[in-house]
């Protein structure tokens, strides 16, 4: 909800109904959704917006269930129809388009219905009604019920609603007050001002007396010249809520623009940081984004030579002082009468009747005295009761006394005939009884100043004083039928004198009668004639909160058809922009001005002011990043559209102001090198270097020698940025050129220190040491230690790129000594750079704990200084120290937490996404359960980021990783869920490669795991494979084959293995990969061998063996040989039954033990040949020798007992058949 205090609430319905009306609502989004790149990128695009279409009915519907939710509602006959009366008397008439105050049904009961004409009330059971329109809805609600109901219908039929022109009187009227006009049947009558069918009065001339009052409208026809007024506005009537004056707008549009670009542009030295930032992101495509041949580059220089000499021809042109107070001065301010310009007058104490008495009273009923108005009684008639005793002197504050002397003034005016100095008398009396809250005594006098005999009003002002007052004393004293006569008076002054205005400035009640009228007649020129006189009164006393009602529907009539014309709809949405950003709404307050901006009939000063209000609300709009963005994307429209009126891009028709021009081209210039778009910002400098040389530079607000040679040095930065440094080298000697030879200024050193960037760019790094020394000995000379430090950084970069570490270093200490030393919030991106960079050359050399040091004193001088790009930079440096250089899970989640901040406040959802998953990984690597569960919030936070986005395949992705968490923690019953979920979205992407790359993973979370790992299989062999057959993804199919054999060993589907295994073999011999052919042999061997082929197990252990390496580099190979031959062995041995085989693979894997020195493995094998010599190839001599040396392992081995029986070897082979798939084999790299 949105609260104007003092005039009711308004829904949030209501306004979201506006803000579709008026196109807010897409502006919002457009504030909220779209990045900075595109207020830019869509600048040489006509109209680029988004729009919102809710659909009407739609929109219907949801306002007519709030308003039934609300209870009572305002709506409109939508046909005419009869109402069962719910008092005596006859039953209730109501015609189409009729409002009226319903109740809905309650307890079976029918529709209620109050007339807001005479207060009938009646009922129906199905009445047809419309409800009337949010604004009318509210408006009637925040209406006192006094005011809303009474004063009948407006029951006459003048053909014209809102007329201008003459009038003839159709009957003979006598006048009934000197206010009115006495009129003959055909006399015609002059409107003053406008003429207002649904009021009873309005202000008339008669044409054959000249004189002016107020005529009934019911008495009148229209005239051969009536005609429908187009123009709201009386003659003469002041228009604006605000001044505009266009040129004080223009010096504080530039003062402002300096004071954001001055630390970027004129005098702070630039970091020559070029291979690390200002890279393009656009490519290079013709002379202002590529490289430029030797002519464009002759051409450029000779034009800059040219303007560089013009400027030497010219006188110096001082610079003007210009305040930076509002650019806005309220009309009310300047319009204002001051106490000190009005009347005075001395109170004497004075005795009724006396001779003296008379004199006295002369010169006070001298001045009261005339019947024609002078502007001294404005001040008198306008006065508060507290100031009206500031008017008097000599009462000592005593408003008896001064009561008392008004009213014995008044008798002798009485007695004296003076009517109007009696008139006046009495309306004073009555403003000082209302002021003591005496309203009946004022009442008295006030009807008295009406009703003293006289020709006829000719002090209007005065007779809408008396009105104003009176009509609120009979709104206090409930007097409702005299106060509406008395308002339809007050109306018709309104409708045709403009200085009336300000007598209703006390109270809004009669213009809020004026409205009802207005709305209830279905008078939309009258009502929107209403809102401005509202809608101002508010803004002059202050009330803006009460004021943007009024202003919006303002606007809204301004574009309805036929529209209200001489409203210009560009002021109007910058007053309704001010307010909005007093009443802290940024983005209503942003989309106003775009709106004033954008509107045809915006002037130079509409966009100026447009851009300040922009500029004023971005701290709102983008929180405490003030810094960051002192110039927001969203000031590009603004910036190109003031540049048109310029002349600067159309060149017809601008006002020719150079200064201004350069002002608002260097600023778009920097919103273009800020976001990338080095050529536009590029593109835009050349076509100011052709302004400054056009012929009418010279005459139009030519800017001073410093200003020029700071755009030239900004375009020479543009083209070093833009990998264009001979091209900023030409500029740039043409600047020094043009320096004084005998008197060196700050700006030298400046050019300098950019050639010497320049220079390095070019690989000159000599000359360049030379230009850096010379900006130093510049700053030197001027004391500017900032500058110097920054010249001192760059030495010590160049002389990191020459190599020279040791000199390197040390100028970049003495850099970072220089700028600690320094004061004030200017200075400390700088000095946070530097700290970054000494930083990364201590942790390029190793030096690691310096470095640390280093990155983390930058990060405290870039959050103390609030500079969320230079935070950025330097927490993605921490956590690429703490990933990669030097590993430290803890601390990479602190400085990557740190990171998703700071992304948060700048809305780069992307980014924020991607540091998400990378937390999620790093808790992931910490292994505790408690980690695992701040995982999986950290992927569901990316997962939600990823779907806004439209990132399928990163959605796809955090779908199935949260799924490998839940598996992790054991939730299996959700597992299944997100891995199909992530499944359809990597299929919904279409791209195949993708969907292989996905279904891999989910059978990974399975096959990783040591649950349920059976359900890779699924993923594996019936969804992946077949894809990378189909795409002829062989290094793929050759993973998911190796990891089929492997999940189906374990399930002990040796038959279905095999096939894989062979496939995985054919693929690893193609591939002609020595290691993955050794695997799949021997994966091969071991199915074989499970499914009792023995003589193919045999074969492929071999071959397998074949492909080894040799010699053996490794302890791990030759345990491998150990096992395979003790593998073969145990099958000649137990499943061939062929002993003396056997025997020889044991003494291989034998030899293969003791070279590696394996005791465990030389008693395995010593025993099983001692039990083969003694029981089967009988060689006593063999098995006593095997027998001994398995006792001596196994004394070493603290093994008590060795048995050769025939037993144990068929125990030992039952034994090795239940295990002999737990085979090791060679890693599958």
């Amino acid at each position: 909800m949105v609260s104007w205090s003092g005039t009711g609430t308004r829904s949030r319905a209501s306004r979201t109904y506006w803000e579709v009306e008026v196109g807010f609502l897409g502006q919002c989004m457009e504030n909220l959704l779209l990045d900075q790149d595109f207020w830019l990128s869509s600048l040489d695009q006509e109209y680029v917006a988004i729009e919102i279409s809710i659909q009407e009915e739609t929109l219907n519907l949801i306002y007519k269930g709030i308003l039934m939710q609300e209870g009572s509602l305002f709506a409109s006959c939508s046909s005419t129809q009869m109402f069962d009366s719910s008092t005596p008397g006859r039953d209730l008439y109501m015609e189409q388009g009729d409002i009226a105050l319903f109740e809905p049904p309650f307890l079976g009961s029918g529709w209620t219905v109050l007339s807001l004409g005479d207060g009938a009330r009646g009922t129906k059971p199905k009445p047809a009604l419309e409800p009337v329109i949010p604004f009318h809805q509210w408006f009637l609600k925040s209406c006192a019920e006094n005011i809303l109901v009474g004063s009948g219908k407006p029951a006459c039929d003048f053909p014209c609603q809102f007329a201008t022109g003459s009038c003839v009187a159709s009957v003979e009227y006598d006048a009934g007050g000197p206010d009115e006009l006495s009129l003959e049947q055909g006399d015609r009558i002059i409107i003053v001002g406008l003429l207002v069918s649904c009021f009873e009065w309005f202000t008339g001339r008669l044409e054959r007396t000249g004189e002016v009052g107020l005529v009934m409208t019911t008495l009148v026809r229209p005239a051969d010249s009536l005609c429908e007024a187009s123009d709201i506005f009386l003659e003469k009537e002041e228009r604006l809520f605000f001044n505009l004056k266009e040129d004080q707008i223009k010096e504080e549009t530039i003062a402002l623009l300096k004071k954001i670009n001055q630390n970027d542009v004129g005098h702070v030295y630039k970091l020559d940081l070029i291979d690390q930032q200002d890279s393009p992101k656009e490519p290079t495509q013709n002379v202002s984004q590529g490289n430029m041949d030797a002519h464009q580059q002759a051409e450029l220089k000779r034009k800059i030579e040219e303007i560089l000499l013009k400027g030497k021809m010219k006188s110096k042109v001082p610079n003007a002082t210009v305040t930076t107070n509002g650019t806005l001065e309220d009309h009310s301010e300047t319009s204002k009468t001051t106490l000190a310009s009005g009347p005075h007058f001395t109170v004497h104490p004075v005795e009724e009747g006396t001779t003296t008495n008379q004199e006295k009273f002369l010169p006070l009923l001298s001045f009261l005295g005339g019947s024609n108005y002078k502007p001294e009684f404005g001040a008198l008639y306008g006065q508060t009761p507290e100031r009206l005793l500031a008017t008097f002197t000599g009462h000592s504050d005593d408003v008896d006394k001064l009561v008392a002397y008004l009213g014995v003034a008044r008798e002798t005016a009485r007695k004296k005939r003076l009517h109007w100095s009696q008139s006046r008398l009495c309306f004073l009396l009555g403003k000082l009884c209302a002021g003591r809250s005496k309203f009946s005594q004022a009442r008295v006098y006030f009807e008295e100043a009406l009703s003293v005999p006289r020709d006829g009003f000719t002090d209007m002002l005065m007779l809408a004083s008396i009105y104003a007052n009176l009509a609120v004393i009979y709104l206090m004293q409930k007097n409702t039928e005299k106060y509406f006569a008395l308002s339809e008076r007050i109306a018709a002054l309104l409708m045709g004198i403009p200085d009336c205005v300000s007598t209703v400035e006390k109270d809004s009640e009669v213009l809020k009668f004026i409205l009802k009228k207005a709305v209830l007649s279905h008078n939309k020129m009258a009502e929107a004639r209403a809102c401005f006189l509202l809608a101002k009164l508010h803004w002059r006393r202050g009330e803006g909160a009460d004021a943007v009602p009024f202003l919006e529907r303002l606007l809204v009539l301004l574009a309805e058809p036929p529209g209200v014309r001489s409203v210009a709809p560009s002021h109007g949405y910058l007053s309704l922009g001010r307010l909005y950003s007093q009443l802290s709404l940024p983005h209503l307050c942003v989309s106003s001005a775009r709106k004033a901006t954008m509107h045809p009939s915006a002037r130079l000063a509409d966009c100026l002011n447009g851009m300040g209000l922009v500029l004023e609300n971005t701290a709102r709009l983008y929180g405490i990043r003030k810094q960051d963005v002192a110039i927001p994307a969203q000031v590009a429209p603004y910036l190109s559209r003031s540049l048109s009126f310029t002349g600067r891009f159309d060149g017809v028709g601008g006002t020719g102001d150079l200064t201004l021009s350069q002002a608002l081209t260097l600023c778009l210039s920097q919103l273009f090198q800020k976001h990338g778009m080095l050529g536009h910002a590029v593109r835009s400098m050349h076509t100011l270097i052709d302004h400054h040389r056009a012929p009418s530079s010279s005459s139009s607000g030519a800017t001073s020698i410093p200003e020029r040679n700071i755009a030239l040095v900004w375009l020479a930065w543009l083209h070093i940025c833009n990998s264009q440094p001979e091209v900023s080298l030409d500029i740039l000697d043409s600047v020094l050129a043009s320096m004084p030879e005998h008197c060196t200024t700050p700006q030298e050193g400046l050019v300098h220190n950019m050639r010497g960037v320049a220079l390095r760019s070019t690989g000159d790094l000599r000359r360049a040491a030379e230009s850096y020394q010379m900006a130093m000995d510049v700053c030197e000379e001027f004391g500017d230690r900032a500058n110097r430090a920054v010249a001192e950084a760059n030495l010590g970069l160049l002389c990191l790129k020459a190599g020279a570490k040791r000199l390197a270093e040390q100028h970049l200490t003495e850099a970072v000594e220089m700028l600690s030393a320094l004061e004030g919030q200017e200075h400390e991106v700088n000095f946070t750079t530097v700290l970054l960079e000494l930083g990364q050359y201590y942790v390029n050399q190793r030096l690691l704990d310096r470095g640390k040091i280093y990155y983390e004193w930058a990060l405290l001088m870039a959050i103390k200084s609030n500079h969320s790009d230079n935070q950025l930079s330097v927490t993605r440096r921490l956590c690429h120290l703490y990933s990669a250089v030097c590993p430290d899970e803890a601390q990479c989640i602190i400085y990557n937490e740190h990171q998703l901040a700071l992304l948060a406040t700048r809305g780069d959802r992307r980014q924020e996404g991607e540091v998400l998953e990378t937390i999620s990984q790093l808790y992931l690597s910490l292994g505790t359960e408690r980690a695992r569960r701040s995982a999986l919030d950290y992927t569901k936070r990316s997962l939600g980021i990823f779907i806004d986005l439209g990132r399928r395949e990163k959605e796809a992705n955090a779908w199935l990783q949260a799924g490998k968490i839940y598996h992790m923690l054991g939730q299996t019953e959700l597992v299944d869920l997100y891995v199909q979920v992530a499944q359809d979205v990597g299929l919904s992407t279409g791209d195949t490669h993708f969907i292989l790359q996905l279904l891999e993973a989910a059978g990974d979370v399975f096959f990783n795991s040591s649950t349920e790992r059976e359900k890779a299989v699924c993923f594996y062999g019936d969804r992946a494979l077949p894809i990378a057959v189909r795409t002829s993804n062989t290094e793929v199919r050759l993973r998911l084959s190796n990891k089929l054999v492997e999940l189906l060993l374990q399930m002990k589907l040796y038959g279905e293995a095999v096939e894989y295994a062979l496939t995985a073999l054919d693929i690893s011999v193609q591939l002609g990969n020595r290691l993955n052919e050794r695997v799949a042999f021997h994966r091969l061997a071991t199915l074989y061998h499970c499914l009792g082929q023995f003589e193919l197990a045999e074969h492929h252990y071999l071959k397998t063996l074949s492909l080894c390496p040799t010699p053996l580099e490794f302890d791990e190979e030759t345990l491998y040989y150990v096992r395979v031959y003790q593998t073969l062995g145990d099958i000649i041995f137990y499943d061939l039954k062929d002993p003396y085989d056997a025997a020889g693979y044991y003494h291989l894997a034998l030899a293969a033990a003791m070279d590696i020195g394996n005791k465990k493995s030389q008693l395995q094998l010593c025993t099983r040949l001692a039990t083969i010599y003694h029981n089967f190839l009988v060689d006593r001599e063999l098995s006593l020798f095997f027998y001994q040396k398995a006792r001596a392992f196994a004394s070493d081995l603290n093994v008590r007992r060795i048995n050769l029986s025939p037993d144990q070897i068929f125990s030992s082979m039952s034994q090795y058949k239940t295990n002999r798939v737990n085979i090791s084999e060679p890693r599958n790299k």
